[in-house]
């Protein structure tokens, strides 16, 4: 008689209570590394380039099309704090930003009096201010992505060097994904975009040489960010980070306002390109 040996078997629930602890496990490791990318304070060395143009449409017999430009990177540097922490929906995630930048641009225009565009051409001191908060919640897609829809809100400063100066800012409000994905253990790759509209802007044009300076609102606009970026986890606290952020919007047409000696001034129509690399290390908690 032929012998049949049959294994002993565990029982369903064992081998499914089995399977859930280790799909948790892989799950936790992954995540693991994109919630400690997520609980960091960071400081990053920043160059913006500018890509700004303002375009004239015959106003007052003005000149139609492209009025001036200031191009260039601007050096400067980034604070940042985010947490990601199970406060009120689970992987509650906030952030704050601060960045600063100060320094030169080519610029390439005209006389406020009229003229050709490229008869002025030199360089323009900028500084530039930008904070930003957003408080979103974050979902796991899998042991390795994590997808965190956010909202959020903003300020941009700009000082321009140009004739007595001027200083242009606006507020803005946004909805936004930020998309993450551990490959492997330590690193973590960022994606995210935003879709978002200005308000409140505005510019202050500083008098000289006989002239009146002025204060007027600026048209708002839709407001676009996309940025992509990098953390590695050199170890449990000690993080290396690097991105790329870009961001553009518009400035629309003012009204017009004296400027005494015979001129009026109004600023015209104008489109923002801001692109930022960023380099810095961080802490993680």
């Amino acid at each position: 008689m032929k012998k049949i040996c049959i294994a002993p078997r565990l029982p369903a629930f064992i081998v499914i209570a089995m399977s859930c602890v280790m799909f948790a496990t892989s799950a936790m490791a992954g995540t693991s590394d994109i919630k400690a990318a997520n609980n960091q304070v960071a400081i990053q060395i920043v160059s913006t380039n500018v890509d700004y143009t303002e375009t004239g449409n015959g106003r007052l017999g003005t000149t139609v099309g492209k009025l001036d430009t200031e191009t260039g990177g601007v050096p400067g540097y980034a604070l940042s704090l985010s947490v990601m922490k199970d406060v009120w929906l689970g992987n509650d995630y906030f952030a704050a930003e601060y960045d600063h930048a100060s320094g030169n641009t080519s610029y390439t225009g005209m006389p406020i009096t009229g003229g050709v565009f490229g008869s002025l051409a030199g360089s323009s001191g900028a500084t530039l201010d930008n904070y930003r908060v957003r408080y979103g919640k974050g979902f796991t897609l899998d042991h390795e992505f994590m997808l965190t829809p956010y909202a959020e809100l903003g300020n941009h400063q700009w000082d321009r060097n140009v004739n007595y100066g001027e200083h242009y800012a606006h507020d803005y409000y946004g909805a936004g994904v930020l998309g993450q994905y551990s490959p492997v253990s330590r690193l973590v790759f960022s994606a995210n975009a935003l879709y978002g509209k200005t308000l409140g802007s505005f510019i202050t044009v500083n008098g000289g040489g006989g002239q009146n300076g002025f204060s007027g609102n600026l048209g708002n606009s839709t407001l676009y960010k996309i940025g992509i970026a990098a953390d590695y986890a050199f170890a449990e606290n000690l993080h290396g980070n690097v991105g790329v952020d870009y961001v553009t919007f518009n400035y629309g047409i003012s009204a017009i306002y004296p400027l005494g000696g015979g001129f009026v001034g109004w600023q015209p129509d104008s489109t923002t390109h801001y692109t930022l690399v960023k380099l810095g290390i961080g802490y993680a908690f």
